[in-house]
C-alpha cells in the first residue's frame, strides 16, 4: 500500500497528513493466482494495469488513512470477484411460433390504425 496526500474537504489537515491509499498488486508475480486466472485479470482490468503488470486501486473519500484502508481493500476484493467471475454461456432460443404470431398480429392491427386516420380529405 502507498500513501499519499488527498484532494478535497479536511482544511489544514488535508494538507499535512496523507490519508489517500492506493494498493498495488502484482498480478504477474502473485502466487495465489492460477495463469488462467492472470489472464482473466489481464484481459478484463486491462485499463488499469500499468506496463509492469501492477494493478492499482485507490480511495480518498474519508479524511483518514485508515477508513480509505478499509475502502481500498472492499474495492480490490471486488474487482477481482468481478473480474474473475465466470461468465454463463448464452443459450440460444428459438421464438415460438404463438410469439411470432403474437408479433405479426400487433403489426397488423398498428398497419390498420395507421390506414384508418384521416382519409375524408382526400376524396374531396
Amino acid at each position: 500500500m502507498e500513501f499519499s496526500r488527498a484532494s478535497g474537504p479536511g482544511g489544514q489537515h488535508v494538507n499535512k497528513v496523507e490519508t489517500r491509499v492506493t494498493l498495488c498488486f502484482d498480478i504477474e508475480s502473485s502466487s495465489v493466482l492460477s495463469p488462467e486466472q492472470r489472464d482473466r485479470i489481464r484481459e478484463r482490468l486491462a485499463s488499469r494495469i500499468n506496463k509492469e503488470g501492477v494493478l492499482r486501486v485507490s480511495c480518498e473519500e474519508a479524511r483518514s488513512q485508515a477508513s480509505n484502508r478499509e475502502l481500498v481493500r472492499d474495492r480490490f476484493s471486488q474487482l477481482l470477484r468481478d473480474a474473475l467471475a465466470t461468465q454463463r454461456k448464452r443459450v440460444p432460443t428459438k421464438a415460438t411460433r404463438a410469439s411470432k404470431r403474437r408479433r405479426l398480429d400487433g403489426k397488423r392491427r398498428r398497419g390498420d390504425l395507421k390506414k384508418g386516420r384521416g382519409g375524408d380529405w382526400k376524396d374531396g
